[in-house]
């Protein structure tokens, strides 16, 4: 049999890049399959870096140092991308249970960090980050000699029926004198899973720009988050309303000088006992940030102002950024248009994206994804794809139904259908091949994906109990 596509790219060395190499060789038809990774380590933003993004975050592209015209060559580095340093903390832990969290073929190992023991009590559904980068690479370790490390994909454009990826390696050349090698590989196929958690997203606000120039110390984005000390009695403004900000409030609410200030546009009703922690001050939007000789003061749409601010954090969420892509697929709203159920190209299904999805249950379905791609350009696929006119009308009546924004990519509250298609279109494994079958979605694996969230919904309201003096009389009832 002749796989529909020869040799295929894979771009990212995350969850959904591993998981993608890994349902590629299992087919064990390609002649070529080649991962190309940024940085010099796979794990993706489960990798720590000490040193975080700068504030503002501006987002990568291609057009910040030029292409060369002639290629292959060596030339001097190109600036470090400072959006590929990750979101990682030292005492991040997991949110999504471990046991759904996981691919199917290989468990998390059983380890709790002592704080979430502490917080959550043992052998809670947790993890933390070391664990699950070492998982990562434990699963990726036999995948390893198809990899290409330190090679960033400066384009990735359709020529003559080939993928054109012109790439750019560094650490070449010696210490004195360190080069980036430039070059272009042609592909039939290739698969995006470069993530959507690199460029933090920071609202337009009126004298932010300005204030940031005269304090650039006082604003940072979540993503750069490293540790609760730093932010020890200081005045503190979280800018936010989900899953970040409702861990930055918890983390920070008992260290920082006077209540921990929360501004919010909207905000997730899941995390209120978050939003109701002891010391929490909740504002209305910020209108204004004003830089003056004395400091930072922030006005709110309510017109109360909050003066000497020693920090801003903008708890605001990610844009999407896919540069290389030519066109660039991503719209101004924050949504990737054109790509049937979030993973094939409409008209041109040799592209195709794992791990674009959002509230999905993390790892597992990068890897029901993956294995769906897999076999679709391996021509192994049990059903066909629909015709692009449908995938068309696919995309119009999601647009209806979610909006233009990047909730256009959330699964919640459908995991079942969406499941159920990923695993239809697979099938089972072909014959004399490392395939396996996908297993059917149970709906446990929904209340096990969020059993992390309910564990802290009653460990913040028992910190709201005792602030409130009601601690003993709660325990005896």
């Amino acid at each position: 049999m002749v796989p529909r596509f020869q040799s295929v790219a894979v771009i990212g060395a995350g969850p959904s890049g591993i998981s993608a190499v890994k349902a590629l060789q299992e087919e064990n038809i390609f002649q070529t399959i080649r991962l190309f990774e940024r940085r010099g380590h796979i794990g993706g933003i489960w990798q720590y870096d000490e040193t975080p993004d700068l504030f503002p975050s501006q987002e990568p592209s291609s057009q910040d140092h030029e292409i060369p015209s002639r290629l292959p060559l060596l030339k001097t580095p190109s600036p470090e991308d400072v959006t590929s340093r990750t979101a990682i903390y030292e005492s991040l832990d997991s949110n999504v249970g471990a046991k759904v969290m996981a691919f199917t073929h290989t468990p998390f190992p059983d380890i709790n960090s002592a704080s979430s023991t502490r917080h959550l009590g043992k052998f809670n559904p947790t993890r933390p980050f070391r664990v699950v980068r070492k998982y990562l690479e434990d699963v990726f370790q036999e995948y390893l000699h198809l990899a290409s490390l330190n090679t960033t994909v400066e384009r990735l454009e359709k020529r003559n029926q080939k993928w054109t990826l012109t790439l750019r390696q560094s650490g070449h050349g010696d210490g004195n004198s360190p080069k980036d090698y430039w070059w272009e590989e042609q592909f039939d196929a290739v698969i995006v899973a470069s993530g959507h958690y690199s460029v933090p997203f920071v609202p337009f606000v009126p004298g932010l720009s300005a204030a940031f120039a005269r304090y650039p110390t006082v604003f940072e984005h979540s993503k750069a988050f490293r540790k609760a000390d730093d932010y020890v009695k200081k005045r503190v403004v979280v800018v936010g309303g989900s899953v970040s900000s409702a861990d930055l409030v918890a983390d920070l609410h008992a260290i920082v000088k006077g209540p921990l200030e929360l501004s919010q546009r909207g905000k997730n009703e899941a995390l209120q006992s978050a939003w109701e922690l002891p010391n929490v001050n909740v504002r209305p939007t910020v209108k204004e940030i004003q830089a003056t000789e004395e400091g930072v003061n922030v006005v709110f749409s309510d017109n109360s102002r909050l003066e000497s601010v020693d920090k801003i954090i903008f708890a605001t969420e990610y844009r999407l950024s896919y540069p290389f892509l030519v066109p660039n697929p991503v719209t101004p709203n924050n949504r990737l248009a054109g790509f049937y159920q979030h993973i094939f190209k409409i008209g041109d299904p040799s592209l195709a994206l794992v791990g674009q999805v959002r509230a999905a249950i993390s790892f597992r379905v990068y890897e029901y994804q993956a294995v769906a791609v897999a076999r679709y350009f391996a021509g192994r696929n049990a059903v066909p794809l629909p015709t692009p006119q449908e995938q068309d009308v696919w995309e119009v009546q999601r647009l209806q139904s979610k909006g233009h924004t990047a909730l256009f990519h959330e699964i919640k509250p459908e995991f079942k259908e969406y499941f159920d298609f990923l695993r239809t279109l697979a099938g089972p494994p072909a014959p004399a091949t490392g395939g396996y079958s996908l297993p059917p979605w149970e709906d446990r694996w929904a209340e096990q994906g969020f059993e992390i969230l309910q564990q802290k919904d009653k460990y913040w309201k028992s910190l709201r109990r005792a602030a409130d003096g009601l601690g003993v009389l709660t325990a005896k009832l």
